[in-house]
């Protein structure tokens, strides 16, 4: 007589944007002794989970629900052969700028990058430029004008190529969409002229060019001021041997 084959019931089915859940599992028909039990969240086992226990159910408090804890859940029981039953738990998509501020100098390359966590991750992604004081948004499609954007499901890039101050300075717009909802972040880019990178260089040769100047001035003035101590002092030996001489020729006189 064939046994039948081990079934597992859980509860819910699927958790959906919820901020909280009990995942429970029920094992029935189970093809051994059950040795114990254990959670796993996407491939890796929740330790805090394990239990050497014989028991045939098992269950998993998720207090809190949000990106980080999103994914699949799959209660294990070590029975032979091991069975498992999968619970997607279902949040809303989290989508963030990988820098909020971003530049470029101009004439060249700038990238804009946006990542996404939780599960499951975006299944489209969008970019605007927000435009004037109202931010009013404008889609950037890809592959018009200077614009390339290259997505993946946890991340997308905003490529611009030949960046203009006029044009491309300002504020973009990543938005992430998936089945349970939709999120958006911005990112500032700045973009520079290409003489800006050549200011701390010309600052540094004109402070160079101002202490060159200084001490040039200061040697020219020093000079002068030099020269006059060296004729003071070499007038006033030639007047002492004057007086000796003049002292002498009345020692021979007097004789």
């Amino acid at each position: 007589m064939e046994l039948p084959d081990p079934l597992i019931v859980s509860s819910p089915v699927e958790v959906n944007n919820q901020t909280s859940a009990i995942l429970s599992c029920n094992l029935t028909n189970s093809p051994s002794t059950v040795k114990g039990h254990y959670w796993m969240r996407n491939g890796n086992v929740i330790e805090s989970s394990k239990q050497d226990s014989t028991a045939l159910y098992t269950e998993l408090i998720l207090a809190k629900i949000d990106f980080h804890s999103g994914g699949v859940y799959d209660c294990v029981f070590l029975s032979v052969p091991v069975v498992r039953k999968s619970i997607e738990v279902k949040t809303a998509v989290h989508v963030s700028a990988y820098k909020r501020s971003e530049h470029g100098n101009e004439q060249d390359k700038g990238v804009l990058v946006c990542v996404s966590h939780g599960y499951p991750l975006p299944t489209d992604w969008k970019w605007y430029k927000l435009e004037g004081e109202e931010m009013l948004k404008k889609a950037i499609t890809n592959g018009t004008e200077r614009y390339e954007i290259k997505s993946t499901p946890n991340r997308t890039t905003l490529t611009i190529d030949d960046l203009d101050i006029a044009m491309d300075m300002g504020d973009y717009m990543c938005y992430g969409a998936n089945e349970v909802g939709s999120a958006f972040d911005k990112i500032h880019l700045r973009v520079r002229s290409r003489l800006a990178a050549l200011w701390p260089f010309l600052g540094i040769v004109a402070e160079v060019i101002i202490l060159v100047s200084i001490i040039f001035i200061y040697e020219k003035r020093r000079k002068p001021d030099e020269i006059n101590d060296d004729e003071d002092s070499g007038s006033a030996p030639l007047k002492s041997n004057a007086a000796t001489n003049h002292k002498d020729v009345r020692q021979r006189n007097s004789n």
